[in-house]
This record gives structure tokens, sequence and C-alpha cells, in this order.
């Protein structure tokens, strides 16, 4: 199955990519999911919780095992990039769930290698990291079409977390989706992002 990468969905419509993440109309219903999810992390106990609310007994039942695996996983990584940057662990969390089918979907390299890019961010001509290219689904005017793409590519999920987190702090772009996200406000904040 194709990849859900940031910018799987371009259209004419949508804005030029900034750091390789652009905007589009399109992604508005994957951002309302992703609202959802962040709302599910929530109500977990947060990230901070999401480890030991995974192996009490009775949060053990309430989530399948890809879901407790995947917190387990990316909790502190999350709880890092955002005592670094002010964004809510749970935002964070619920676009990785989004972008990768909670670690289902990750971009791998042709090689099989983990590009451990949780966000689908593309690497722009100003990015000076490792790549992964890999076929993605792109939609031009309405229409699916399969491309190879470059995507950036971490040494770990850590890093993911923090250049994603970068990404936002440091574009003007995303300043209102910044300022629902200070609000807690996951539906906000994902309206904001699609903004």
């Amino acid at each position: 199955s194709a990849r859900r990468p940031l910018g799987r969905n371009v259209t004419a419509k949508t804005l030029p990519p900034v750091d390789g993440v652009p905007t589009d109309p399109a992604m508005t219903r994957a951002l309302m999911e992703q609202a959802k999810l962040q709302r599910s992390i929530e109500a977990s106990g947060g990230a901070a919780a999401m480890s030991k609310t995974a192996t009490s007994t009775a949060a053990a039942g309430d989530k399948p095992a890809h879901v407790r695996s995947f917190q387990d996983k990316l909790a502190s990584h999350a709880e890092e990039a955002s005592r670094a940057s002010g964004i809510p662990a749970k935002f964070m969390l619920g676009q990785a769930a989004l972008e990768t089918g909670w670690g289902r979907r990750e971009i791998k390299g042709r090689d099989g290698s983990n590009s451990h890019n949780l966000f689908g961010i593309k690497a722009g001509p100003d990015w000076k990291g490792r790549v992964v290219e890999t076929a993605t689904t792109e939609y031009v005017n309405g229409k699916p079409q399969t491309r190879v793409e470059k995507f950036r590519a971490y040494d770990s999920y850590a890093d993911s977390f923090k250049d994603y987190a970068r990404l936002l702090s440091s574009n003007p772009r995303y300043e209102k989706a910044l300022s629902a996200a200070g609000s807690t406000d996951a539906a906000g904040f994902a309206r904001g992002l699609q903004r």
C-alpha cells in the first residue's frame, strides 16, 4: 500500500512546500483524524503516562497491541521534543500515528533500512542529511500518481521528533497552529497545520 507521508495529497492549488511539508486542502480529513488520535492519546493520560498506562491491566485490554507498542516505543521521544519546543507530545504522537498507521507503515529505504521518518517529511533542496527514496502517491489535479520521492532519514526516532518540532517551531507559517497547541486544542492544532 502507498505510504501516507505529508505531501501525499498535492493539488494544483497546493502552496509550495516549506521544508518539504506542503499545505493542502485535501489533508483536512487526515488532520481531523489526527485530532481524534490526539484526543485518544490525551484520554489515556498523555504521553508521559503512556508507558505506565500501557502496562496496567485495565489499559492493556483497551488498546490493540500495536497501539501500546507504538506508544511505549515513542512516548519518551515525544516528551523530550515537547520539553524543547513547547509543542504537546500528544499532538506529535498523534501526527506520527496518523502518518505511519501506528508504526505499521514507516518509510523504508529500497534496501529495507528504516528512515525513522515518522512524519513523512520530504528531503527538499536545503536538507543536508541522509535520504531514502521510496514510492509515494501524490495527487496532481485530483488524480493519483505514483512517484519516487526523497524523504529525510534520521539516525533515531528521537531525531525525527526533534526535526519535526524544529520545523514547526522555526517557521512562521505554523505560528497559528502552535498557538492552538499551547491551548491544548487538538482540533485547532490540526486545522492550523492544514491551513
